[in-house]
């Protein structure tokens, strides 16, 4: 049999991946660089764990653990958590999940990926050259009057990254207004389109305020206009107000695409409809609304009225709203379904463990007498990391090992993937769960040394994240082994229904030979007659 000609074989050489403008190849790109920015970030952050194994600041010092935790913060969100699954995942899949040949604007897609690396090196360069100290919410008048380190080059790599992101959500909601394919209706659309919408509009709207405002920073450090710096006449607390007029959606951009990856993969491995399909899918849209009306919960104790103070609480209550029904409709999909667990099954459940600690433990910060005991403890850390760390790698991982066979043609080992996700579940409770309770009991963030009496909790969560450290390894080696060794895939590996398991793995450069007809709902697991001596075969 002839070799097939698909989007990987389709050209060869350097040149032809970095002038791509296939959404596929543009994905890959995405994949190669993000996966980068992780690994820097995982290195910052097992190195803040080794200082906190001992109370006495025995490592390094405070200047440089005030670094590796801004470093660590700044990489792992603007470069890492923000695009990981929309630029990754959403990239590849939008396209083929609607039946198009490519995103709207392909040279606007590759343009996204090289202003996204012009950021990184900026980023990269402020780093080599110093670090930054600020931490990754850059508070001023601190970052703008007192801090002696590179903040301007490092703003400005966030700065320029936002055009990225913004470039990617227009691209995205064009794409999905305009190039479904015939009978693919809004109701019939996947709900991992659904949260990418839904997260677009919050890169539209939100990113541009995020950008402004690093801008202004960078301009009041340099020209001392008197901004955000009382001193000149400025006002920091409206740099708080503007930060996290952005910051908190950006929660919503990290983890809406998450809740998308998990509706397939629940539905996938229940065969079952998900339940609620319309409810969920107004949740992202409502999630994306209500995310920009709760910033001020951040500031509860920088200072505001009791009556802000109070409306803010509602909202902040209130947004918990449309995350609790995706997750009793994920459950009530599980109830009476025909349940298996491969890897990408492990990882769907563990996201929705994760994420509901995480859930309602915010709504402990939205409650302003709780939160003003815990404000700027480890009780925050924790609950942050479930929900972008525990909530949004176990999506992107969960979301990797399920379209892995339609990206690479090749599958993984499974049983080693089912093992990847049980280390990488206990990992991640051991290091974070224990933070909880030191929060609690009063450790602040941010310091280097710490009374002796949490040395045990702080060991338990060091150890947690060294095993954290070999589950994410783990698939990262299996995955690369798979390339050149694991099992050529079938088009449809998993049985599953949608329009990207319609077309050979991995997908002809065109992603289909005809536009495909959709004539049925999504997850129609039920009445869908599965012939897999009909799948495409690979060579």
């Amino acid at each position: 049999m002839e070799p097939r000609t698909h989007y990987l074989n389709a050209d060869y050489g350097i040149r032809s991946w970095l002038l791509t403008v296939d959404h596929k190849r543009i994905a890959l790109l995405y994949l190669a660089s993000i996966t980068l920015m992780f690994f820097l970030g995982g290195v910052f952050a097992l190195l803040i764990r080794l200082e906190l194994l001992t109370p006495a600041g025995d490592l390094v010092t405070a200047d440089t653990y005030n670094k590796l935790f801004t470093m660590h913060g700044i990489v792992m969100i603007f470069f890492f958590l923000v695009p990981s699954i929309p630029a990754v995942l959403g990239n590849f899949l939008i396209p083929i999940m609607i039946g198009a040949r490519d995103l709207a604007f392909p040279r606007l897609n590759l343009l996204s990926w090289y202003i996204y690396v012009v950021g990184a090196l900026f980023t990269l360069f402020a780093m080599v050259t110093g670090g930054v100290d600020t931490g990754w919410t850059f508070y001023t008048p601190f970052s703008t009057t007192a801090s002696n380190t590179n903040v301007i080059p490092t703003a400005l790599g966030v700065f320029i990254t936002g055009f990225s992101s913004i470039l990617t959500g227009l691209n995205f909601i064009v794409t999905i207004h305009r190039m479904r394919a015939p009978g693919l209706t809004w109701f019939r659309l996947p709900l991992f389109i659904w949260a990418h919408y839904a997260t677009s509009i919050i890169m539209i709207l939100g990113t541009p305020v995020i950008a402004i405002t690093v801008l202004l920073v960078g301009i009041e450090r340099a020209f001392h206009l008197g901004i955000f710096d009382p001193a000149l006449g400025g006002d920091p607390i409206l740099f708080q107000h503007l930060f996290w007029f952005y910051s908190h959606p950006a929660v919503y951009i990290m983890i809406l695409p998450g809740m998308g990856v998990i509706s397939e993969l629940i539905a996938c491995f229940s065969r079952k409809r998900v339940f609620g399909y319309g409810f969920v899918a107004i949740s992202s849209l409502a999630i994306a609304l209500l995310g920009f009306l709760v910033w001020a919960h951040h500031m509860f104790v920088t200072g505001m009225s009791v009556y802000a103070a109070l409306i803010f609480s509602f909202l902040s209550f209130a947004v918990a709203i449309p995350s609790a029904v995706k997750v009793f409709n994920w459950t009530a999909t599980l109830y009476k379904g025909s349940v298996s667990f491969e890897a990408p099954m492990l990882y769907a459940l563990g996201f929705i463990g994760l994420f509901t600690i995480g859930g309602l433990t915010g709504l402990f910060l939205a409650s302003i007498g709780v939160d003003v005991h815990v404000t700027d403890t480890y009780f925050v850390v924790a609950h942050f990391h479930y929900i972008m760390v525990g909530g949004a790698i176990m999506a992107y991982l969960g979301g990797l090992h399920f379209w892995w066979p339609k990206i690479s043609g090749r599958l993984y080992p499974e049983t080693l993937a089912k093992i990847a996700a049980v280390i990488l579940f206990i990992g991640f409770n051991l290091t974070f769960f224990p933070q909880f309770v030191l929060g609690y009991l009063g450790m602040p963030r941010r310091y280097y040394a710490y009374p002796a009496e949490f040395q045990v909790l702080n060991v338990m969560s060091t150890a947690g994240a060294s095993i954290l450290g070999i589950g994410y390894l783990l698939p990262m080696l299996y995955f690369l082994w798979s390339l050149r060794y694991g099992a050529i895939a079938t088009a449809n590996p998993w049985q599953a229904v949608g329009l990207e398991w319609q077309t050979p793995s991995p997908p002809p450069t065109e992603n289909f030979a005809t536009t495909p007809v959709v004539t049925h709902e999504a997850y129609d697991y039920e009445s869908f007659a599965f012939e897999a001596a009909q799948e495409v075969p690979v060579v």
